[in-house]
């Protein structure tokens, strides 16, 4: 694909089309729409800098905590 074109469209190495024969020598490129996470892993792996996420003690819970009591009214305090 010509540079001019690729510039104007904003075209990126990598980007997929869709081709539609329209007759012998016209056909038409429809551009993919990209998944929204699309290549993030990939670029997360990239990052010069390791060993800076550290995951989480899962030995840890939250099992402990008891949820608040519906319509229950916080103390007055002393009147």
């Amino acid at each position: 694909m010509p540079a001019e074109i690729r510039e104007q469209d904003g075209i990126e190495p990598g980007q997929e089309f869709e081709i539609e024969r329209i007759e012998r020598g016209e056909y038409r490129l429809t551009r993919k729409a990209r998944r929204p996470n699309e290549g993030l892993v990939d670029w997360l792996l990239a990052c010069p800098v390791k060993g800076f996420f550290v995951p989480l003690n899962r030995s840890e819970t939250t099992d402990h905590i008891k949820p608040p009591v519906a319509n229950a009214r916080p103390p007055l305090g002393d009147a």
